[in-house]
């Protein structure tokens, strides 16, 4: 038993406990968290069955990470225990007997003498002492009194304050990694999707989409609706990036939007070649054919959409995201019902368009139609990260009682001053000695002015 003791009241271990933790954590940060096998697949091929393997990516809800805290929480818990009982001693059943020569062994000491027995000169040591604003406690044993003075004696505890506080936010930290709850909740307009492991759900009244001039990307707001189990509305809300809506323990976040690219809309301007007067704008959904005004009544089909177009290992077209980086379609013309050219247009690159004839034995397409693609039109939804967090409250109380206990420790040092009065023929002799942690030279000088003050003669 002994020996467990003093292998958790290590400083040692604390330090070792603290360095893996910190790696730890720098490894946390630099490795995505909770997101899909594809993604580390697609991200750090196979080396994702390794992370997936050590808990790296899913680092904070680890067994081993868990056990870690719980080890360093172990090792704060016994370190502050042993160390709690000579401190509650000291602040509040001080022994008041001490030698005179071990007061004069103390670096700030000093001695006087009074005119007076004893008990009068204790009075006079109490009342300096009080004057400093020192509580006193006072012992008479045989022909000495014991007086001991103290200030700022809630300072001894700042270390054992700061012990709790890193236990409460390790007790938070614990409780998080066990029960926390992290989700995206992609929503389109109108929308209602169940939040995660909850008896209510939310629905999507508006998406925004804010840009600069340069036409980056400005704010996404996504009007909310929190709805009870029997579908009844409860509470509404606007939530933009850092303003989430907080609902029975859940925050919803504005992370990300997206394009719905199934069934978009393309705005394709058409026109000929040899009539620079002609211009026909027309509006199509992906998968529908219109007929243009034109002497042919050529059939405009869209068949395919890609919002970020680029050519693949085999040199086929392939999406390379969702984002509208090169918005690129695909249109077919046709004649009586036959396919007479096609070919992919451009948004970013209209001078790219070119149409290929339908028959490989025409050189030339059957038509004199040129086509741009002006504008496109996908319905955007809304991505928030649904997130329950219970340990966040304990995680906040242990950071309050961190920064108190840090504040005593450092700025509420304990000052001690212990006085021996001993009758000397019906005078007195007074000896002083004083400890301090911290701001020794302030303490030397103040206990200077106190034994200055029992030199003087009445």
């Amino acid at each position: 038993m002994k020996r467990l003791i003093k292998f958790f009241t290590s400083i040692k271990l604390a330090i070792v406990l603290l360095i893996i933790l910190a790696l730890a954590s720098i490894v946390g940060t630099l490795i995505p968290q909770a997101r899909s096998a594809e993604e580390y697949a697609a991200r750090y091929g196979q080396l994702a069955g390794l992370l997936n393997a050590l808990q790296l990516t899913r680092l904070y809800h680890s067994i081993w990470f868990m056990g870690l805290l719980i080890m360093f929480a172990l090792n704060i818990i016994v370190c502050t225990l042993e160390r709690l009982g000579p401190k509650y001693r000291r602040a509040f059943k001080p022994r008041l007997e001490i030698d005179p020569k071990g007061l004069l062994a103390l670096k700030v000491n000093a001695r006087a003498k009074r005119a007076a027995p004893a008990a009068e000169a204790a009075g006079e040591v109490r009342r300096a002492l009080e004057g400093a604003r020192y509580r006193v406690r006072e012992a008479a044993a045989g022909p000495r009194v014991h007086l001991l003075g103290r200030k700022k004696v809630w300072g001894l505890f700042g270390s054992d304050i700061v012990h709790v506080g890193l236990l409460i936010i390790l007790a938070g930290g614990i409780i998080s990694g066990a029960t926390s709850i992290r989700a995206d909740i992609d929503l389109a307009e109108g929308q209602t999707k169940s939040a995660p492991k909850a008896d209510f759900a939310v629905r999507l009244d508006k998406f925004t989409t804010e840009y600069y001039p340069d036409g980056s990307v400005k704010a996404w707001k996504s009007d909310l609706t929190v709805l009870d189990a029997g579908g009844k509305p409860v509470l509404s809300q606007t939530v933009a990036v850092n303003h989430p809506l907080t609902y029975k323990g859940y925050s919803f976040y504005q992370t990300s939007y997206g394009f719905n690219w199934d069934n978009p809309g393309v705005e394709i301007w058409a026109k000929r070649k040899g009539d620079a007067a002609y211009l026909q704008k027309v509006k199509v959904k992906v998968g529908e054919r219109l007929v243009l005004d034109d002497p042919d009544k050529t059939t405009l089909a869209v068949a395919r959409f890609l919002p970020d177009f680029v050519l693949g290992d085999a040199n086929e077209p392939v999406n390379r995201s969702n984002q509208p980086n090169n918005p690129a379609a695909f249109v077919e013309g046709y004649r009586a019902g036959t396919k007479i050219f096609s070919g992919w247009i451009f948004a970013n690159y209209p001078d790219f368009a070119q149409m290929h004839a339908a028959n490989d034995k025409d050189k030339e397409p059957a038509s004199d139609l040129a086509f741009e693609l002006k504008s496109f039109d996908a319905g955007q939804f809304s991505v928030l990260e649904a997130a329950k967090d219970p340990g966040v409250p304990l995680i906040w109380l242990g950071c309050a009682l961190l920064m108190g206990g840090l504040a005593l420790a450092f700025y509420w040092p304990t000052w001690e001053i212990k006085a021996v009065v001993e009758d000397a023929q019906g005078k007195s002799d007074v000896t002083l000695g004083g400890l301090a942690v911290k701001n020794r030279e302030a303490f030397a000088a103040e206990f200077e002015a106190i034994a200055a003050t029992l030199r003087r003669p009445k």
